[in-house]
């Protein structure tokens, strides 16, 4: 009995293990199964993506070929047609010179009638010719005024000039102000111009009216060079020196066409010397400063000879804000048939910009030295406020207070000219940057 009862618990363990190990062979297979569902659906997957790169593939195979074929083709035209070839590339436009224009003009009122006003002279300086009117080239009228209008020209000949033009259209004249051309590259720091061009002697002579500070020329240069300054044909050689603070000498042989302190154009009769320098106080301030001399013959074949000194000091309160102090002397010693005439005379001016749109400033000026039969109390008081709403549009404003004329039309006798006027310039296109 109890064999059968052993034998009956073998036989029931046994069946129950077959059972246990029949299930997890059965959880092993439904394992195995998800798991090569997965790997089937991530081969079509992986299938599906290939097929995909494979066009990709094939399609930017195709262009390169179509491309190589296209090249091939403009390849084949260019070597059959090579006339045709270089129409093409010719640009036109790269060889047009940059090109600005310049207008200004003033509505002006003054104590003073214009037929008045147009019999001035500077006694000592200058006379009255009865039937002539005196060469007023800005503000000349009370009323309104289209002082002129400027046209540039500027262009890169090559790699060894740059060539400039620059044209005045006034109401009833056109004028060549400056035509000339610059060298580039030149070796030693050295630099030529040749042609017409405003010398630059002292500070302001080479710079036009529109970049003036005041929209008067400096009662001096007009005193002793006339209205157009030293602007003359000739040759102009600089030279930069290999220094650590910038130091620029430069000799300037030219025409001498200009009548007020020479004119004897019988041959060039002009020539002009200067030393220019400029270095930095501190991080914030620098100073220029310059010695000229002209040495030509006036019309009746004396010598005449200028000197000037100028000096201006820079002071930067901030990005856009900044103090100017610039003044100039000029002393002549000009050789006549009576004798020898000396006279002299400075301007001084202070600036203030106070940001990019508004600046303003005062100048004084001073004939302090004249012939012994005539004034030496000439000057002139000045002051401008300016707002520049752009760039290069600006409004200036000046008041000017002048004691040194004398009028042919009140028997030679002197009267002093208030003026108040009103000034506006705009400039168009590619134009170059002024120094300060």
């Amino acid at each position: 009995m109890t064999k059968k009862i052993i034998l009956l618990s073998m036989a029931a363990s046994v069946s129950l293990f077959a059972q246990s190990e029949l299930e997890e062979v059965k959880a092993l297979l439904a394992q195995q199964i998800k798991t090569t569902q997965a790997l089937q659906k991530r081969l079509e997957t992986l299938e599906q993506k290939q097929a995909k790169q494979a066009r990709i593939v094939k399609n930017q195979d195709k262009k390169i070929r179509q491309t190589k074929q296209e090249i091939a083709a403009t390849k084949t035209t260019q070597e059959e047609t090579p006339s045709q070839q270089t129409t093409q590339t010719f640009d036109q436009k790269s060889y047009l010179p940059d090109i600005a224009l310049i207008l200004d003009g003033s509505a002006v009122g003054r104590n003073m009638n214009n037929s008045t006003y147009e019999t001035q002279y500077i006694p000592g300086f200058s006379n009255y010719v009865p039937g002539k009117e005196a060469e007023i080239p800005f503000n000349k009228n009370r009323g309104f005024n289209l002082n002129y209008a400027e046209l540039a020209l500027h262009s890169t000949v090559g790699p060894y000039f740059d060539a400039d033009a620059i044209f005045h259209l006034h109401p009833d004249e056109f004028e060549i102000e400056e035509a000339y051309i610059t060298s580039r590259n030149m070796p030693y720091g050295l630099r030529t111009k040749l042609g017409k061009f405003r010398s630059e002697f002292g500070r302001i002579n080479a710079v036009h009216q529109h970049a003036w500070k005041f929209t008067s020329q400096p009662l001096v240069f007009n005193a002793l060079f006339g209205p157009e300054g030293i602007n003359d044909a000739g040759v102009q050689l600089q030279w930069v020196l290999p220094t650590d603070t910038y130091v620029m000498a430069g000799i300037e042989a030219m025409q001498g066409s200009n009548d007020v302190s020479f004119g004897d154009t019988e041959k060039n009769n002009l020539y002009i010397g200067y030393l220019k320098s400029s270095f930095d106080i501190g991080d914030t301030s620098t100073l220029l400063a310059g010695a000229s001399i002209l040495h030509g013959k006036n019309e009746q074949g004396l010598n005449t000879d200028v000197y000037g000194a100028d000096l201006t000091a820079l002071v930067a309160l901030s990005s856009y804000s900044s103090l100017i102090w610039q003044s100039e002397l000029l002393y002549r010693n000009k050789t006549t048939d009576i004798g020898k005439e000396k006279q002299a005379g400075y301007y001084t001016q202070l600036t203030y910009k106070y940001n990019q749109n508004w600046q303003g400033g005062v100048r004084y000026d001073s004939l302090y030295k004249n012939l012994d039969s005539q004034p030496d109390d000439l000057d002139r008081f000045s002051a401008v406020l300016q707002y520049s709403p752009f760039e290069f549009t600006k409004f200036r404003l000046e008041y000017s207070y002048d004691r040194s004329k004398a009028f042919g039309d009140l028997a030679d006798q002197r009267k002093n000219i208030s003026q108040i006027l009103l000034d506006f310039t705009i400039e168009a296109g590619a134009h170059g940057a002024h120094a300060f």
